[in-house]
């Protein structure tokens, strides 16, 4: 007997980009096979900064850009989404928040869409994939080619609490600062879900938003380095049983002084990314 399939739910992607062109021309094309363009809402922080060609029918707004701290800056981008995410929830089922270096993939294994995973699932108000921080490993990988899929060059990803987040809600909840967070609620990692994030993915491309941003802080990546590709350069790579064990520490090792986010106790691992990850096209 044929599986009767699952009535897709409406699902909406939503981002906040200054100067970053290369990713979010990225996000643009991976959420739009997903959920169709025209269910992408993108906020340009700056009258200045330049409609990707590849926008086709995605929502984009311009808004006027104001110099402020990190933390203040964090604060007004997520208040700004927000906003956004509760007044698309009288329209959508569910809104998918995040930067536009980062993706929610479903696991192939699945031989699910994202659109029809999400659709089946339950949701509590929230859900999280988990956080792999990929990064150039510089012994072994070269310099990221623009034109080819990242994860066809990229075979690492540090295990990160900071990236297990719960970027997919289905009620008005807020998020906190960067997605990190709802809260006073609790977070629930999906067995099949992954959010990979592509910040550290090559160091020269770290090294030019350097320079872009100061003398100081080209100096200070100089000299110390990059955390995340500094780990998948030096650590052991482990193999995805420790993707499994990663998904249970974070769901019940919870740092005392934020409940509401995911711990690792202290523990820091490397995983081989899995080639089967490749198929989302990323």
């Amino acid at each position: 007997m044929k599986t009767p399939q699952v009535k897709l739910k409406r699902i909406a992607a939503i981002t906040m980009v200054r100067n970053d062109d290369f990713f979010l021309h990225r996000w643009l094309k991976y959420y739009g096979d997903q959920f169709g363009p025209e269910n992408l809402y993108i906020y340009l922080d700056g009258t200045d900064q330049p409609v990707p060609q590849n926008a086709g029918a995605a929502h984009i707004e311009k808004l006027p850009h104001t110099d402020l701290s990190r933390a203040a800056g964090d604060k007004y981008r997520i208040g700004k989404l927000n906003e956004l995410a509760r007044e698309l929830l009288e329209t959508y089922d569910i809104v998918i928040g995040c930067d536009c270096d980062e993706f929610l993939i479903v696991d192939p294994k699945t031989n699910k869409t994202l659109a029809e995973y999400l659709s089946e699932i339950q949701i509590k108000n929230t859900v999280s994939g988990l956080g792999l921080d990929v990064g150039q490993n510089m012994k072994t990988e070269s310099v990221l080619d623009t034109k080819k899929p990242i994860l066809h060059q990229r075979e690492y990803a540090l295990l990160s609490t900071r990236y297990t987040k719960p970027v997919v809600k289905t009620t008005p909840l807020d998020w906190g600062s960067g997605f990190h967070s709802i809260s006073g609620h609790n977070f629930h990692i999906d067995k099949n879900l992954y959010l990979l994030h592509f910040g550290a993915v090559d160091m020269q491309m770290l090294v030019r938003k350097a320079a872009a941003r100061g003398a100081d802080w080209l100096a200070h990546l100089r000299r110390r380095g990059n955390g995340t590709i500094n780990a998948v350069t030096a650590l052991p790579a482990h193999g995805e049983e420790w993707l499994t064990r990663a998904r249970i520490l974070q769901t019940f090792a919870r740092p005392i002084y934020a409940l509401d986010k995911p711990g690792m106790l202290g523990i820091k691992r490397v995983v081989k990314i899995p080639t089967r990850f490749k198929k989302s096209g990323i």
